[in-house]
């Protein structure tokens, strides 16, 4: 069985390690969003996080996947997303994003699912959005 905390970590560091520790807990907020209302993009945290074609750092092909597969505790910053991690899977981990669910990197083309009404926050250099319901229907 995959250790929710230590997937999460793992995401968290291949999707955001260069931006600091705001940075690692928005992702890892929005995997936590997206577990609590699960669907399509999966189901537990490291069902959402595992998803395919999720969370980029996870395909084959991306140069992260080996490097987030073999990090340890050794890296101060893998060890700082575990400790978030952990906080996330405790559900005692403060929503940075504001209920956010999804992103994409500011530099990169703007997706097709991140309409302006969907827009929650900049946080580094990742723009999050709320695409899913939420269970009050927002």
């Amino acid at each position: 069985m995959l250790d929710p905390a230590e997937v999460a970590a793992r995401t968290a560091w291949g999707e955001a390690r260069g931006e600091g520790l705001s940075g690692m807990q928005a992702v890892l907020n929005a995997i936590g969003n997206r577990a609590a209302y699960p669907g399509w993009w999966g189901h537990g945290i490291a069902g959402v996080c595992l998803a395919p074609g999720q969370f980029s750092c996870w395909n084959v092909d991306d140069p992260n996947r080996e490097k987030l597969i073999s990090v340890d505790v050794a890296d101060k910053v893998f060890l700082a997303a575990l400790n978030l991690a952990r906080r996330l899977c405790a559900a005692e981990l403060p929503d940075l994003t504001t209920g956010a669910d999804s992103y994409y990197a500011a530099g990169s083309r703007r997706p097709l699912w991140a309409r302006d009404a969907f827009f929650k926050i900049s946080i580094g250099r990742h723009r999050f959005y709320r695409v899913g319901l939420m269970g009050d229907g927002r």
